[in-house]
């Protein structure tokens, strides 16, 4: 029998500059590809997750970019492990014996689980597994204190970020050799479940549908970016984050075009790496609060609270334009991000991981490191926290970042009208409150 590799994408939709496919290019056995919707993560979602179709058009195109240049990509539907394991034998029926599976690193908590069983299963049958480092360009054990334990606070964090990237002697941000370095196996094509076979709604992959990620890399509006990017009635930010979310796009590009034309717009990259490195030094935090005490505040169970702050109708125009933008596009200025983060976890004191999990429902560019990271920013209880006092007035946030109000009157028209609806809480009592609850969980012997 013939040897083989597999390279197994995942939030790596691209053939290009792709760490793990380059190292499965070169290890000297032809390369099949691999892809699975993965039921433990699509029987969570709506039919008509957009998410879901933006993967399958992407995956839809690797397949071309694979067959375009002589390979194949399997795709299939399933849990992966078991998936992985009838791939294996399919390619084995074919005279292919599978000596190896590449594929790229994730940190979250259900990625690692799954990669130690894949791994577990690999090592039992003979077969190498390799996890590469293409989803951040420095690892989170690279970026570490001279102790040798992991920082916990972002400014020392990026200094040392910068320190250790210059001084590496091949740099992290060049591109990997994909194309060209290696066979391709040859293998019959193969069919892709579709959209319905999954259980999705065909319309989840419009393109319309997550128009507001869908537009190429303007070195303008990164060059702009330190300027603009906290005013949400202008495209003042790239829109690059869904694509990051996949992988569409290679880290390194982005990094290299930060370097060249942003350094604030670099720093935001760095942010990301940041929380990336919390969420695997300190798994705890993808549910719990990363700062103990903070579990202590007597959240409030305002059902009613929530459901007007999820509907944008809170009567703060700029927390319901937010809410509003999200619900119909799946995207939300980061700005506002912020605002509406702390209107639910200071404002009505509703805990923070019914926020999180609200937005990592609705949002396309949902990543569960950044996500719980910027939550727990927003609530205090994180790493790097604003301290519990910092509480964002909506509408001193409306006058200093939209004040002429063209955000919100995109997306609340009725605002100024009798016919929109009155606050559902006053904020100097809120804040009041939110700071006496906060003072008195966290003074608790």
């Amino acid at each position: 029998m013939s040897t083989v590799s597999i390279f197994w994408h995942r939030r790596d939709l691209r053939i290009e500059d792709n760490i793990g496919l380059a190292a499965a290019r070169k290890s000297g056995h032809p390369v099949v590809g691999f892809f699975c919707f993965d039921r433990h993560i699509l029987e969570r979602l709506s039919p008509l997750d957009r998410r879901v179709g933006f993967i399958h058009h992407h995956v839809t195109e690797v397949r071309a970019a694979y067959r375009q240049d002589g390979g194949e990509l399997m795709v299939r539907h399933g849990h992966p492990l078991p998936a992985l394991q009838a791939a294996i034998k399919e390619l084995g029926e074919q005279g292919l014996r599978v000596v190896s599976i590449y594929t790229n690193r994730d940190y979250a908590p259900y990625p690692v689980k799954r990669d130690a069983e894949v791994a577990a299963w690999c090592g039992a049958n003979g077969v190498e597994f390799q996890l590469h480092e293409d989803h951040v360009i420095m690892p989170p054990e690279s970026v570490l204190k001279d102790d040798g334990t992991p920082y916990t606070v972002f400014t020392p964090y990026s200094r040392k970020w910068h320190k250790v990237r210059e001084a590496m002697p091949i740099s992290p941000l060049d591109s990997a050799d994909t194309l060209g370095s290696g066979q391709w196996a040859e293998i019959p094509e193969s069919a892709a479940p579709s959209l319905e076979d999954m259980g999705f709604d065909v319309a989840s992959g419009n393109p319309e549908g997550w128009a507001a990620f869908d537009r190429p890399l303007d070195p303008h509006t990164v060059r702009d970016y330190a300027e603009k990017r906290d005013t949400p009635s202008v495209v003042g930010t790239t829109r690059m984050s869904l694509h990051l979310r996949f992988g569409t796009v290679s880290i390194r590009q982005l990094a290299r075009f930060g370097l060249q034309h942003s350094d604030k717009w670099l720093t935001e990259l760095i942010w990301r790496e940041f929380y990336q490195a919390i969420l695997h030094h300190f798994p705890h935090s993808a549910s719990d609060a990363f700062r103990a005490k903070y579990d202590r505040i007597p959240w409030r169970h305002d059902e009613q609270g929530f459901e007007a702050w999820c509907a944008g109708q809170t009567g703060y125009p700029l927390v319901d334009a937010g809410m509003r933008e999200l619900n119909a596009t799946g995207f939300m200025h980061n700005r506002v991000r912020m605002v509406v983060a702390s209107f639910l976890c200071k404002h009505l004191l509703i805990d923070w991981r019914w926020g999180e999990r609200y937005f990592a429902e609705k949002l396309l560019d949902y990543e569960l490191a950044s996500n719980v990271g910027g939550w727990q920013w927003a609530s205090g209880s994180g790493c790097d926290a604003a301290p519990y006092f910092r509480v964002f007035n909506p509408e001193s946030q409306m006058k200093k970042f939209d004040p002429k109000g063209t955000y919100v009157k995109r997306w609340v028209p009725e605002w100024g009208t009798p016919g929109y609806t009155a606050p559902i809480v006053e904020h100097k009592m809120a804040r009041q409150r939110a700071i006496d609850t906060y003072k008195a969980a966290l003074t608790e012997a």
